[in-house]
Formats: C-alpha cells, sequence, structure tokens
C-alpha cells in the first residue's frame, strides 16, 4: 500500500458531545463520577487492556465504567493509552491512525502520544493517517471522558479498524508496546435482538473471549470485532487473563426488551 503523507498539527473537536454524553463540563464529570463510583470490579493484578462498550452514556456508561475503574486501580497509570475502536461511518482498509496533536473533550484535551503514532505509520503501511475516518466517529470520543477522570494526562494512540487483518495489527502492537501501556477496546455486542436473544448471543461470545476461542470470536456478533480478534492473540502471547467485569443490554439500562444492544466490561490482567 502506498503511504499517504501526514502532520500533525491540530486538535480533533468532540462530534457527539450533547448527544452520547452530556457537553456541559460540570455535568459530564458527575455523571463520569456517579458511573464509577457506582461499578465494583473484583480486585486484579495489573490491568494490560480492557474491552469496554461505546454506546450513549443512559445506555452503556454504567458497564463501561467496570472496565474504568479497574484500569483506575491498576498500581500506577499507564504511560500511554492505545486507544481501538471500529469504524462507523468511513470504509477503508487498514488503520486508521488519528494524526492529530490532541483531542478534545468538554473536559479539555487528551494529548496524543506524536512519536508513538509515527512509529506506527513508519513501521507498517497497513497503518495509514486518515483524520477524515475519525472525524465524526463516536467509539473512541465516548472514552475520552472516562480516560480523562481515571488517566488523567496520559497520552492517547487513537486507531480506527477498517477493513483489516486483525493478526497483522496484533503483530505489529506486539512489537511496539512497552510493559506499562495500557489498550482500551471500543466494542458493543449483538445488535437489536429481542432481550433474551441478545442476551444468549453475547453469553456465547464472551464465552469465546475469555476462552481465547479466535475462531468463536470471528463467528459471534460484535461490532468492534476486529479489534477485540487483534488483542486477544496479544494477550495469548503476552500470559494476559480475560477477566468479566460485567454485561448487561440496553434493556437492563434503558427499559426496552424489544430490540436491545449489548455491552461488556472485561479487563486483561497479568496472571498471578
Amino acid at each position: 500500500m502506498e503511504k499517504t503523507p501526514h502532520t500533525f498539527t491540530h486538535i480533533r473537536r468532540p462530534a457527539v458531545a450533547g448527544m452520547f454524553y452530556p457537553d456541559n463540563p460540570l455535568v459530564l464529570q458527575q455523571t463520569v463520577d456517579g458511573f464509577l463510583a457506582a461499578a465494583t470490579p473484583p480486585p486484579l493484578p495489573a490491568v494490560r487492556a480492557v474491552i469496554v462498550p461505546h454506546a450513549g452514556y443512559p445506555y452503556s456508561g454504567p458497564v463501561a465504567a467496570f472496565s474504568y475503574r479497574a484500569v483506575a486501580e491498576r498500581p500506577a497509570p499507564p504511560a500511554r493509552i492505545y486507544l481501538l475502536g471500529p469504524a462507523h461511518r468511513v470504509w477503508f482498509q487498514g488503520v486508521a491512525v488519528g494524526d492529530y496533536d490532541g483531542l478534545a473533550t468538554p473536559l479539555g484535551v487528551v494529548p496524543v502520544d506524536v512519536a508513538a503514532v509515527k512509529q506506527l505509520l513508519e513501521r507498517d503501511p497497513w497503518f495509514q493517517p486518515l483524520s477524515q475516518a475519525h472525524h465524526d466517529e463516536h467509539c473512541l470520543e465516548v472514552q475520552l471522558p472516562f480516560l480523562q477522570r481515571v488517566c488523567p494526562g496520559v497520552p492517547i494512540v487513537p486507531l480506527l479498524f477498517g477493513d483489516v487483518n486483525p493478526e497483522v495489527v496484533a503483530r505489529v502492537l506486539d512489537a511496539v508496546l512497552e510493559p506499562d501501556d495500557l489498550l482500551v477496546v471500543s466494542s458493543d455486542l449483538s445488535h437489536y435482538h429481542t432481550y433474551s436473544d441478545a442476551a444468549r448471543r453475547d453469553k456465547s461470545f464472551i464465552n469465546a473471549v475469555l476462552q481465547g476461542d479466535v475462531v468463536a470470536v470471528a463467528h459471534g456478533e460484535a461490532c468492534g470485532q476486529t479489534p477485540i480478534l487483534a488483542v486477544m492473540p496479544l494477550a495469548a502471547r503476552r500470559g494476559w487473563q480475560a477477566h468479566l467485569l460485567d454485561y448487561r443490554n440496553s434493556g437492563d439500562t434503558a427499559g426496552d426488551h424489544r430490540q436491545v444492544v449489548g455491552y461488556a466490561a472485561i479487563a486483561y490482567a497479568e496472571s498471578g
């Protein structure tokens, strides 16, 4: 693939503030802090990666908070955070790396680790500086206020997945990931099934993730399936153990059981 010229000279502005989450800074901070206070994940060894949902906060915020509370209880904050999610609005091949200096929310600007971004772009041609994929995308943006509350000031490496082999991405991440880095995978589970059907589908998918069954995950239903499939072999090679922290669907959080979306909080922690 031909490389695209890139620069790092701008801040990404929020696209879904006031829709997916509050645009008032005080209300947003209180909302996120309330979710975190209510989350009760079990004690874990050092958390190295988490899977979190990315719907509007009234729907998935309580579930996402379980993963972020586990991150907050790490012995030390991460050095940088690789933020992975599926592109919903733009089709492309490879991984769209956000070529920004920072990512803005109503709580301020999250710094982008420009050096880590450049390293990925120079290392493999499947990683491309495609800002247009990030411009209107919500799946990474909704994670930022949580990260600003639990990991303030920690730089982000924003990665949106298009049409790409997850094993290729896993190999690249395995080569660049440092001991104090954190991976955050943004993914909802099944979409628009009845409550009972969604629970059955999601339980099967979650069990496959917990068991490290890549084939079953590849045949399951999740909008962040490819990013999850990129993290799974990486976790297996490094001996990280997957733990289910919370599962609910929009029928639990919003009340309508006719067509629901599934949400899971899963943490990968060092074994022992």
